[in-house]
Protein backbone atom coordinates (compact mmCIF):
# COMPACT_ATOMS: atom_id res chain seq x y z
CA UNK A 1 0.00 0.00 0.00
CA UNK A 2 2.83 2.47 0.38
CA UNK A 3 3.92 1.83 -3.23
CA UNK A 4 0.42 2.82 -4.06
CA UNK A 5 0.20 5.44 -2.16
CA UNK A 6 3.39 6.87 -3.83
CA UNK A 7 2.64 6.05 -6.91
CA UNK A 8 -1.16 6.22 -7.66
CA UNK A 9 -3.01 7.85 -5.02
CA UNK A 10 -1.42 10.96 -6.53
CA UNK A 11 -3.00 10.27 -10.32
CA UNK A 12 -6.35 8.50 -8.88
CA UNK A 13 -9.37 8.02 -6.48
CA UNK A 14 -9.32 5.17 -4.80
CA UNK A 15 -12.80 3.98 -4.03
CA UNK A 16 -12.12 0.26 -2.93
CA UNK A 17 -8.97 -2.57 -2.75
CA UNK A 18 -8.95 -5.98 -1.55
CA UNK A 19 -5.54 -7.20 -1.57
CA UNK A 20 -5.55 -11.36 -1.76
CA UNK A 21 -2.74 -13.56 -2.19
CA UNK A 22 -2.24 -14.22 -5.52
CA UNK A 23 -3.95 -10.89 -6.74
CA UNK A 24 -5.65 -7.59 -5.76
CA UNK A 25 -8.92 -5.03 -7.08
CA UNK A 26 -8.78 -1.91 -7.14
CA UNK A 27 -11.60 0.57 -8.00
CA UNK A 28 -9.96 3.96 -8.76
CA UNK A 29 -11.10 6.77 -10.95
CA UNK A 30 -7.96 8.92 -12.66
CA UNK A 31 -8.05 12.57 -11.23
CA UNK A 32 -8.89 15.22 -13.63
CA UNK A 33 -6.65 16.54 -16.43
CA UNK A 34 -5.60 19.70 -14.60
CA UNK A 35 -4.52 17.93 -11.72
CA UNK A 36 -2.60 15.56 -13.55
CA UNK A 37 -0.97 18.09 -15.40
CA UNK A 38 0.51 19.72 -11.72
CA UNK A 39 2.06 16.15 -11.22
CA UNK A 40 4.21 15.85 -14.27
CA UNK A 41 7.15 16.65 -13.71
CA UNK A 42 9.15 20.00 -14.82
CA UNK A 43 11.14 19.65 -18.17
CA UNK A 44 9.15 16.32 -18.99
CA UNK A 45 6.80 16.40 -21.95
CA UNK A 46 4.77 13.53 -21.13
CA UNK A 47 1.45 13.17 -22.62
CA UNK A 48 -1.13 12.32 -20.11
CA UNK A 49 -1.67 8.82 -21.26
CA UNK A 50 1.95 8.26 -21.36
CA UNK A 51 2.07 9.83 -17.59
CA UNK A 52 -0.20 7.40 -16.37
CA UNK A 53 1.22 4.84 -17.77
CA UNK A 54 4.58 5.26 -16.07
CA UNK A 55 2.92 5.64 -12.73
CA UNK A 56 1.22 1.95 -13.41
CA UNK A 57 4.71 1.23 -14.24
CA UNK A 58 6.38 2.46 -11.49
CA UNK A 59 4.30 0.57 -9.01
CA UNK A 60 4.09 -2.69 -10.56
CA UNK A 61 7.84 -2.52 -11.35
CA UNK A 62 9.02 -1.43 -7.37
CA UNK A 63 6.52 -4.06 -6.04
CA UNK A 64 8.09 -7.13 -8.19
CA UNK A 65 11.78 -5.73 -7.40
CA UNK A 66 10.81 -5.71 -3.61
CA UNK A 67 9.22 -9.14 -3.72
CA UNK A 68 12.60 -10.70 -5.59
CA UNK A 69 14.78 -8.76 -3.36
CA UNK A 70 12.74 -10.20 -0.05
CA UNK A 71 12.64 -13.91 -1.30
CA UNK A 72 15.36 -13.80 -3.21
CA UNK A 73 14.26 -14.42 -6.61
CA UNK A 74 14.32 -12.97 -9.89
CA UNK A 75 11.96 -12.57 -13.17
CA UNK A 76 8.64 -11.41 -13.45
CA UNK A 77 6.09 -11.73 -10.78
CA UNK A 78 2.99 -11.26 -13.02
CA UNK A 79 1.22 -13.59 -15.17
CA UNK A 80 -1.40 -11.55 -17.65
CA UNK A 81 -1.18 -7.60 -17.44
CA UNK A 82 -3.82 -5.68 -15.20
CA UNK A 83 -7.46 -4.59 -16.41
CA UNK A 84 -9.56 -2.05 -16.50
CA UNK A 85 -12.90 -2.42 -16.69
CA UNK A 86 -15.37 0.51 -17.61
CA UNK A 87 -18.13 1.17 -15.11
CA UNK A 88 -21.33 1.98 -16.98
CA UNK A 89 -23.91 2.79 -14.74
CA UNK A 90 -24.76 3.49 -10.93
CA UNK A 91 -26.11 0.44 -9.99
CA UNK A 92 -22.86 -1.82 -11.35
CA UNK A 93 -20.49 0.71 -9.31
CA UNK A 94 -21.71 -0.71 -6.40
CA UNK A 95 -22.11 -4.34 -7.05
CA UNK A 96 -18.68 -3.67 -7.95
CA UNK A 97 -17.63 -2.27 -4.85
CA UNK A 98 -19.49 -5.64 -3.23
CA UNK A 99 -17.53 -7.74 -5.07
CA UNK A 100 -14.50 -6.00 -4.15
CA UNK A 101 -14.59 -6.43 -0.56
CA UNK A 102 -16.18 -10.27 -0.80
CA UNK A 103 -13.13 -11.55 -2.99
CA UNK A 104 -11.51 -13.17 -0.23
CA UNK A 105 -14.97 -15.35 0.76
CA UNK A 106 -15.67 -15.92 -3.05
CA UNK A 107 -11.79 -17.55 -3.37
CA UNK A 108 -11.70 -19.03 -0.06
CA UNK A 109 -9.36 -17.36 1.49
CA UNK A 110 -11.95 -15.78 4.52
CA UNK A 111 -15.08 -17.12 5.66
CA UNK A 112 -15.59 -13.60 7.17
CA UNK A 113 -15.39 -10.59 4.78
CA UNK A 114 -16.14 -8.12 7.31
CA UNK A 115 -13.34 -8.71 9.08
CA UNK A 116 -10.74 -9.36 6.37
CA UNK A 117 -7.69 -6.81 7.10
CA UNK A 118 -6.88 -6.17 3.38
CA UNK A 119 -9.68 -4.45 2.20
CA UNK A 120 -11.12 -1.30 2.48
CA UNK A 121 -14.64 -2.24 4.47
CA UNK A 122 -13.58 -1.06 7.42
CA UNK A 123 -11.69 1.92 6.23
CA UNK A 124 -15.00 3.00 4.47
CA UNK A 125 -16.95 2.45 7.51
CA UNK A 126 -14.58 4.16 9.49
CA UNK A 127 -14.50 7.21 6.86
CA UNK A 128 -11.35 9.53 8.37
CA UNK A 129 -8.27 7.99 6.31
CA UNK A 130 -5.96 9.17 3.39
CA UNK A 131 -6.32 6.65 0.93
CA UNK A 132 -10.48 6.48 -0.08
CA UNK A 133 -12.94 8.63 -0.79
CA UNK A 134 -15.40 7.07 1.64
CA UNK A 135 -17.88 9.80 2.30
CA UNK A 136 -18.50 9.70 -1.85
CA UNK A 137 -18.75 5.71 -1.75
CA UNK A 138 -21.30 6.09 1.61
CA UNK A 139 -23.21 8.35 -0.71
CA UNK A 140 -23.60 5.75 -3.34
CA UNK A 141 -24.83 3.46 -1.13
CA UNK A 142 -27.83 5.71 1.08
CA UNK A 143 -25.07 5.65 4.17
CA UNK A 144 -23.82 3.23 6.57
CA UNK A 145 -26.44 0.90 7.23
CA UNK A 146 -27.42 0.20 3.43
CA UNK A 147 -23.42 -0.24 2.92
CA UNK A 148 -23.65 -3.00 5.40
CA UNK A 149 -26.52 -4.29 4.46
CA UNK A 150 -26.15 -4.13 0.34
CA UNK A 151 -22.91 -6.56 1.48
CA UNK A 152 -24.67 -8.66 4.03
CA UNK A 153 -27.17 -9.52 1.38
CA UNK A 154 -24.73 -10.48 -1.27
CA UNK A 155 -23.11 -12.71 0.29
CA UNK A 156 -25.45 -14.83 1.90
CA UNK A 157 -26.93 -15.18 -1.73
CA UNK A 158 -23.83 -15.89 -3.25
CA UNK A 159 -24.58 -13.49 -6.64
CA UNK A 160 -21.06 -12.59 -6.40
CA UNK A 161 -20.37 -16.14 -8.72
CA UNK A 162 -22.99 -15.59 -11.60
CA UNK A 163 -21.95 -11.70 -11.63
CA UNK A 164 -19.19 -11.32 -12.43
CA UNK A 165 -16.29 -13.52 -14.47
CA UNK A 166 -13.36 -10.90 -14.92
CA UNK A 167 -10.65 -12.24 -12.35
Amino acid sequence: MRKYLRYIHPIAKTYAFCLLRNHFHFFICIRSEETLKQLIPNGKFYSLEKFISLQFSHLFNSYVQAINKRFLRTGGLFETPFRRIAIEDEQYLIQLIAYIHLNPFKHGYSNDYINYPYSSFHLLLEGNNKILESKTVMDWFGGSELFKKFHDNWSTKLEIDSKFTFD
